[in-house]
């Protein structure tokens, strides 16, 4: 070594290594030895005349066998004292390190290890700065020493007042309660002025963390010093009120609201607010208006869900057994919703669907939302926003308005009791806006699956997760819906029920539910399938199968009358034909509109479609001698009217190769009607059917009776595709028209045509006004010659020219 204070020599010595322990050089240590090769070393150094072994420490205390790479460096020679052997085997030692050493070459000799050691001997000069310097060190020890509890200071502090700075740091560093890496660095510094320079900022940290915990208990114990206080004083308001007979049931109703609000699974953030409120609520006096609103707003902010969950139903077959039960048909919606928990089950991940059923009334779409509840086993709640235009029905009252309440959303919620029911937004497209704000705005935020999560109601004022709600939404129509809106949820059309899907759910549902609710499933009611046909053909004209229902009810109601009058005697309950049907509910309220009976000039069959399903509506024309007139009836919307002035131009411009005389407008008026006339009509989907009745009536050739048609027209003759194909050709087949014209681009729509109707029908696609005609003309269309084409424009000439004189 060079440094001029420190001599050294080399010796042979046995070693311990030891585990999360370091001795220094003039330190009594005890310890045991347990391990077999440091039990051998101990004997080896027990049977030296010196008593001498190399004490060294593992760099990790966990390895048992260690070698010399987990040996720290720098040990120190110390001298055995007494030892003990325990009767485990293991042995109870006590030593006094002596001088700092170097570990060398450590090697296994008899099991017993043995090392190279170059011991240091420590003698540095000691000077009047670095006697003041350990004065130093010494006052911030005792100072650490007072303040800590782990060391007996009055015994301790007359054995560190040493000239040594050598062995007054090693006494230092032995007493200090440091970690086990900070002595081994201690330790591995020879020179003792660098030594009392670590042990000087060692004992300053401390000093700092004993600070610290001192705070720390000290602010601890003011708290529960006042805890204590507060629970002795109300124990004390306790016993005053029992003595005088009374209850305190502010106290009581404060405990309880606390103990709803740790069982209630708040978040962090909301259940610091809540106990704010409580802390507000207990200084407010209990006749106070303050506080009747902070209790409602505790109220409220304990009774929504934060997380109580319905446990799902995952259950496939279970859940499609469930869906067939309550309704039929519906394959579409159903194989979704059996998707969505198909999904459930694979992953624990919120799958946010929002899903809005679009149809006609009575096809069963609120109705399906409840069966979805039922197959998935969550909860079901109902909110619905006709007529709604209040932006705070949504979002609720902020708290400074009297008599504020949460929106509608959270208080379905509350219903609800779970964080994620079936939630159904019932006739989300009859909302409307006023000056109190838009409720389909707000609607936005609840229908956004990243942003839902974190649903801000004015009232309660904190994020409520919506992100687990499975919301359904149900519309008449979609156009009245915003598109921002629209854009938020996937929309699935319900279209109108067939004749045999209505007799099907008419024999398979409504009619025990019927039978059942009029006290009559037990009296061998007689319903024949012919007579729901007459209900269903005579008695009711809809998409769906409300009415339906209701004409059940009536015949149920008025053969439960019957039972009753017959008293004792014998009755036949039944309903077998048209003739039994009328007998009990009267004539037929509906005329069944079918196919004309025989084919005209100038009235074509076109087909609509209206918010109750599909109907066939007539077009006529006529022609009257005048200058050009256009005149069109029936209650039309300006589309529709824009149609049909589309239709006469493009009549126009195709009429020599129609056979008609290019200057028909300037002798014929024309009246384009379509009844019924009371009813408002609008649309482009007549376009074909305005453009060939008039060609009908100008060639005065008749159109077909059996044939009807839908389809926009454009100036060149082009057919544009429509909507609502599938309650069209289900109005054309009620009608028993049996050929049908539709656009080509409509092609796709055919696959949701029910088989049993797609095979009777027989469908020509078209892309141009010249195939309707061929197939809807009722004979060949002639175009004019040459010759026609030629006089009829000499004699428009000399007309012009007579004209201008």
């Amino acid at each position: 070594m060079s440094s001029s204070f420190i001599t050294s020599e080399i010796k042979n010595l046995p070693a311990v290594p030891l585990r999360d322990m370091v001795v220094f050089p003039h330190m009594m240590a005890p310890f045991i030895v347990g391990r077999q090769s440091s039990v051998m070393a101990l004997e080896v150094a027990l049977g030296s005349p010196s008593k001498r072994l190399f004490l060294v420490t593992q760099r990790d205390p966990k390895i048992d066998d260690p070698q010399r790479q987990d040996i720290q460096d720098i040990g120190v020679v110390a001298r055995v004292i007494q030892n003990l052997k325990l009767p485990n085997g293991n042995v109870k030692v006590m030593v006094e390190g002596e001088q700092r050493g170097k570990l060398g070459d450590l090697q296994e000799i008899d099991g017993a290890l043995h090392a190279d050691v170059e011991a240091f001997a420590i003698s540095y000069p000691v000077n009047d700065k670095l006697q003041s310097y350990m004065s130093k060190v010494l006052n911030t020890f005792e100072q650490y020493a007072k303040m800590s509890h782990h060391l007996a200071f009055e015994g301790l502090m007359p054995t560190l007042k040493l000239d040594d700075p050598d062995r007054f740091c090693d006494m230092l560093s032995a007493h200090l309660m440091v970690p086990t890496a900070d002595k081994q660095a201690l330790l591995d510094l020879l020179n003792p002025y660098e030594r009392l320079q670590r042990l000087h900022d060692l004992i300053e940290v401390e000093i700092d963390k004993v600070n610290i915990d001192k705070r720390v208990n000290i602010q601890v114990k003011k708290q529960m010093e006042r805890a204590q206080k507060e629970y002795y004083l109300n124990e004390k308001v306790k016993a005053i009120h029992d003595e005088l007979g009374r209850k305190d049931d502010r106290t009581d109703e404060v405990a309880e609201l606390r103990e709803r609000i740790e069982s209630s699974g708040m978040p962090k953030d909301v259940r610091e607010k809540a106990e704010q409120e409580i802390k507000r609520y207990e200084a407010m006096p209990p006749v106070s208006a303050e506080a009747t609103v902070s209790r409602n707003y505790i109220e409220w902010l304990v009774s929504v869900p934060w997380k109580k969950k319905s446990r799902e139903l995952r259950d496939l077959d279970k859940a499609e057994a469930i869906l067939d039960k309550d309704h039929f048909g519906l394959d579409k919606i159903k194989q979704r919703i059996l998707e969505f928990l198909a999904v459930r089950q694979l992953t624990r991940k919120n799958q946010t669907s929002i899903i809005c059923f679009v149809g006609p009334p009575g096809v069963g779409k609120s109705s399906l939302a409840k069966s979805i509840a039922r197959a998935t086993g969550r909860k079901f709640v109902r909110l619905s926003l006709g007529g709604v235009r209040d932006e705070a029905e949504i979002r609720g009252h902020r708290r400074t308005y009297i008599g504020a309440f949460p929106g509608q959303i959270i208080q379905m919620m509350k219903k609800a009791g779970a964080v994620n029911p079936v939630f159904l937004l019932d006739e989300i497209d009859k909302m409307a806006m006023d000056f109190r704000g838009d409720p389909a705005a707000a609607l936005l935020e609840v229908l956004d699956p990243e942003q839902n999560d974190a649903f801000a109601d004015h009232y309660l004022d904190v994020d409520y997760d919506l992100s687990n709600v499975m919301f359904i939404a149900t519309a008449n129509v979609i156009h009245t819906v915003p598109p921002a809106l629209r854009d938020r949820m996937e929309v699935i059309e319900l279209t109108g029920y067939t004749p045999s899907e209505k007799l099907a759910i008419a024999r398979g549902f409504l009619l025990p539910r019927q039978l059942d609710s009029h006290g009559l499933e037990n009296k061998k009611v007689e319903f024949s399938d012919d007579a729901l046909r007459v209900l269903i053909d005579a008695y009711t004209r809809e998409a769906g199968v409300r009415n339906l229902e209701r004409e059940i009810a009536s015949v149920c109601r008025k053969l439960a009358r019957r039972l009753v009058e017959a008293k004792k005697k014998k009755v036949k309950l039944v309903v077998k034909n048209q003739e039994d049907v009328r007998e009990l509910l009267g004539q037929p309220r509906f005329r069944r509109r079918g196919k004309q009976k025989q084919s005209m000039i100038g009235v074509t069959t076109g087909l609509a479609w209206t918010q109750v399903g599909g109907e066939i509506l007539e077009t006529e024309v006529g022609l009257m001698k005048g200058k050009g007139k256009l005149t069109i009836t029936g209650k039309l919307g300006d589309v529709m009217q824009e149609s049909a002035r589309a239709a006469v131009t493009y009549v126009r411009s195709r009429g020599e190769l129609l056979g008609i005389e290019p200057d028909f407008t300037n002798e014929q008026d024309i009246h384009i009607h379509v009844p019924e006339g009371a009813i408002p009509k609008d649309g482009p989907s007549a376009g074909i059917t305005m453009a060939t009745a008039l060609v009908s009536a100008l060639t005065n050739m008749a159109v077909r009776k059996d044939l009807a048609m839908t389809g926009e027209i454009t100036l060149r003759g082009t057919v544009l595709p429509v909507g609502g194909i599938k309650d069209k050709l289900l109005a054309a087949y009620r009608a028993d028209i049996t050929e049908i014209v539709i656009p080509k681009d409509n092609e796709k729509d055919l696959e949701d045509i029910p088989a049993e109707i797609r095979d009777v029908l027989t469908i020509h696609l078209v892309e141009s006004m010249d195939e309707v005609l061929t197939f809807a003309i009722d004979g060949d269309i002639v175009p004019l010659s040459k010759g026609e084409v030629e006089k009829v424009s000499s004699e428009t000439s000399v007309e012009s020219g007579s004209l201008a004189h």
